[in-house]
């Protein structure tokens, strides 16, 4: 069984956790209605991509 020779510093361990923090959502804004979306997904504001009406947001 593995088992640490030496204590793991505060510093060695916070470098390498740096990495495990959840990263912020790219967002671009639609080019029919102006509100912000996740890019290359449909709009779900206005339902339209790459200026083609896809889904019927009011009936839904």
């Amino acid at each position: 069984m593995a088992v640490p020779k030496k204590k793991v510093s505060k510093q060695r361990k916070r470098k390498r956790n740096g990495d495990k923090k959840a990263a912020v959502p790219t967002l671009v804004a639609c080019p029919n209605c102006g509100d912000p979306k996740i890019p290359h997904r449909v709009c779900p504001t206005c339902g339209t991509y790459r200026g083609e009406q896809v889904i019927d947001v009011e009936a839904l």
